[in-house]
């Protein structure tokens, strides 16, 4: 049977808790960009649509 210890100190616990921390910050702030980009492009779509033109792309253009 393998076994493993791991020692760690106070200061890498805290370190570790911060870093975690840290990371699911920025995940929730990446889900919150996408879904930002989500919106935007369906505004568009819907902004080109009532405009009368056939894509986004086309809306941009002009």
């Amino acid at each position: 049977m393998n076994t493993r210890v791991k020692v760690e100190t106070k200061d890498e616990i805290s370190r570790i808790k911060a870093l975690q921390k840290e990371v699911e910050q920025l995940k929730k702030l990446l889900l919150k960009k996408d879904l930002d980009a989500m919106v935007e492009e369906s505004y568009l779509e819907v902004a080109a649509e009532d405009l009368g033109y056939k894509s986004i792309a086309e809306l941009k253009k002009s």
